[in-house]
């Protein structure tokens, strides 16, 4: 266990105490903060406060207390991992469709997590939640594509602090249904959990967090017989829970093979049935994560990666644009 004493200086006002410790301590990332916070971890003049937004004044005295990680008790899982990169530090990787981030409800065992600790069990952070060792952001179970794996617990604060302050660079590539009008754009909006069904987000025009998607449109693909299709890259300036699918249904252009955010589209005619196949028995959203960029937390120096569209996505592409040239 690891405490934290800091005294508030004269000057400072009208300051979140989650806000204050992080600018003193910024090795510890805001979202950590607000956690331990909420799990009743801080004690404001001698006292146990567990709201992050509380205001401090000048001469408050906190006591930030930091348990020591739990230890994880996960069955490692036989997986081949797609490892892009990997030093001493951290690991990316690239994630197909059909398997989940970490354990959780109903999922315990066949996770990436679990085959994280198949691959190096005693080299993945573990400050975070004891069932999410190593993972520092999340894409979701029919997403593919890259994630950066944190092996140690000072690489996991930087990249989540990265990722707070909204610095790492994201680009996903996804087909629609339809076409944007403009063909590319900024999409912001607020974010909150749906109100009719807790596992889907929705847009919210006064409450929520706040989601920025920059979109362009690279093929479109249109004739009179067939649906209209459109391949885009979206580059996140944050990253809500299922954001880019959110932003896609909100403008009423849902991603193929999306099953929770779907529109109700007419059958197809007159569209090739292998085509039409490929397209309506995809048991994954048309949706990859192509590039992930952040600074390393150690060599201080820029990185990115990218990755290539998987194999049934890519003869849905090749598909289109010989149906539609």
């Amino acid at each position: 266990m690891k405490k934290i004493n800091l005294i508030v200086e004269d000057g400072v006002k009208n300051m979140r105490v989650d806000a204050f410790i992080n600018k003193k301590e910024n090795e510890i990332s805001r979202t950590r903060i607000k956690s331990l916070i909420l799990n009743k971890k801080l004690k404001l003049n001698y006292k146990i406060i567990e709201n992050p937004s509380k205001k401090v004044s000048a001469g408050d005295l906190l006591e930030l207390i930091i348990p020591n990680p739990k230890k994880m008790s996960l069955k490692p899982f036989k997986y081949k991992l797609d490892i892009i990169y990997e030093d001493k530090d951290l690991i990316v990787l690239n994630k197909p469709a059909g398997i989940v981030m970490h354990p959780g409800a109903g999922n315990l065992d066949n996770t990436l997590v679990n085959a994280l600790l198949d691959y190096n069990k005693n080299s993945l952070s573990n400050i975070g939640h004891e069932l999410r060792p190593g993972i520092v952001h999340r894409i979701d179970k029919n997403t593919s594509g890259l994630v950066v794996i944190a092996k140690n617990n000072q690489t996991h604060e930087h990249l989540s602090n990265q990722f707070s302050k909204h610095s790492i660079t994201r680009i996903y590539q996804l087909l629609i249904w339809g076409k944007l009008r403009p063909s590319k754009g900024k999409i912001e909006t607020l974010i909150t959990r749906s109100s009719k069904n807790r596992q889907m987000m929705e847009v919210s025009s006064i409450k929520g967090k706040k989601a920025i998607t920059n979109y362009k449109t690279t093929e479109i693909f249109e004739n009179k017989n067939t649906p209209t299709l459109s391949f885009l890259e979206c580059k996140l300036e944050t990253g809500r829970t299922h954001q880019i699918r959110v932003h896609m249904n909100y403008l009423g252009n849902s991603i193929v093979g999306d099953d929770k955010y779907k529109k109700r589209f007419k059958k197809l005619k007159n569209i090739d049935p292998i085509l039409e196949k490929k397209l309506t028995n995809l048991n994954r959203q048309f949706l990859h994560a192509k590039t992930i960029g952040f600074i390393h937390p150690k060599k201080n120096k820029d990185m990115i990666f990218n990755s290539i569209l998987p194999q049934e996505l890519e003869i849905i592409l090749k598909m289109l644009r010989n149906t539609y040239k």
